[in-house]
């Protein structure tokens, strides 16, 4: 049995059972924030406990190491959906320690691409295009850094109001500890 036919086979006694009830809540976040962080697994439901958060309460947008790339990119523009039209009040950056993006090599991971199939050739012709795959794959040496340039393309965003105030964390993702990186009240 393949992994979609398992999820479908769950799902469906999911949605006969009526397993849903206890997750009914509205688009908006109860408690008024977004949340940008990583989408490694061992935050999927940490990250929430250690936060004092339950569902219904913020809005997550997840991206791998909680990068933000460009400031108009996919990423901000979830930010500022959650802002201007899902009642976000404030925002979030969390990053976390032992992360994957800090160890990402971009030309292994090429490398990679082209041992599952990737062409060659493609990867010229985006090189040839004026794409540096090395610098939109690298990661980061410094999580606390990473998440400090998060919020300060946040911050600095021309679309995003100086009230709302960004914060910057970053969570251990053994113990759930979070360590103030940047205080946006302040």
């Amino acid at each position: 049995m393949s992994i979609l036919n398992d999820i479908l086979t769950f799902n469906e006694s999911f949605v006969r059972e009526k397993r849903y009830e206890p997750y009914i809540t509205s688009k908006y976040p109860d408690k008024h924030f977004v949340i940008l962080t990583c989408m490694d697994t061992r935050l999927v439901e940490l990250l929430p406990k250690a936060m004092n958060l339950r569902n219904g309460d913020v809005k997550m947008v997840k991206s791998a190491g909680a990068i933000l790339n460009h400031p108009f990119g996919g990423i901000m523009r979830s930010l500022l959906v959650a802002i201007y039209e899902l009642q976000a009040d404030e925002v979030f950056v969390v990053g976390h320690y032992d992360c994957g993006m800090s160890a990402v090599d971009p030309e292994k991971m090429l490398q990679k691409m082209v041992d599952r199939g990737i062409k060659q050739e493609t990867l010229e012709v985006l090189s040839y295009s004026g794409v540096d795959l090395n610098q939109w794959l690298h990661g980061f040496d410094n999580v606390q850094a990473n998440v400090r340039n998060s919020v300060e393309m946040i911050k600095n965003h021309p679309l995003v109001l100086d009230s709302i105030p960004v914060h910057g964390l970053v969570i251990d993702p053994k113990t759930g500890h979070l360590d103030v990186v940047v205080d946006g009240s302040k």
